[in-house]
């Protein structure tokens, strides 16, 4: 998997009309819970913390939630399932390197990168864009990922040194 160039979704993100936009965070969640999902089930198999455990869980729900709203909604409004092409900016390839109990600070990190990330992009479109609407969608979207990024940051300072 290769590394995804936040520069380039936020260029692509920036000329997306707000139908490309929910579709777009339909996708993003539907497969942002299916890598919480997988992390728990890691930690869990690693018999790592339950709160750990817990928190990925608790993310893959929010996630799998956020996607089945967004779903929804989108259908009422357009008429058709939502698609999109552009690569999530929450998932990294941190699943492959989270094989030891070990590594959990390690994908600790990266998870927490990757939700900065994503949260900073979100902020970034917030004022690139004129639509209100749009926006107010992007501000959801960096709400969303900064709550995640404190879900994993307490994870983390539990792990302590």
């Amino acid at each position: 998997m290769k590394m995804i160039d936040v520069e380039e979704v936020i260029s692509r993100l920036s000329k997306f009309s707000y139908e490309e936009v929910l579709a777009y965070w339909v996708k993003s969640e539907g497969e942002e819970a299916q890598f919480y999902r997988e992390l728990a089930e890691r930690a869990k198999n690693l018999c790592l913390p339950e709160s750990l455990v817990g928190t990925f869980g608790k993310l893959s729900e929010d996630s799998k939630r956020h996607a089945e709203e967004l779903t929804r909604i989108f259908k009422e409004t357009y008429s058709r399932e939502p698609k999109s092409e552009v690569p999530p900016l929450e998932v990294m390839p941190v699943l492959d390197r989270f094989e030891r109990a070990d590594q959990v600070k390690e994908v600790l990190e990266a998870a927490m990168e990757s939700e900065l990330i994503a949260m900073n992009a979100y902020r970034t479109l917030t004022e690139k864009v004129d639509d209100p609407k749009l926006r107010e969608l992007y501000l959801k979207l960096a709400e969303v990922e900064r709550t995640h990024y404190e879900a994993l940051r307490n994870e983390y300072e539990k792990l302590g040194d």
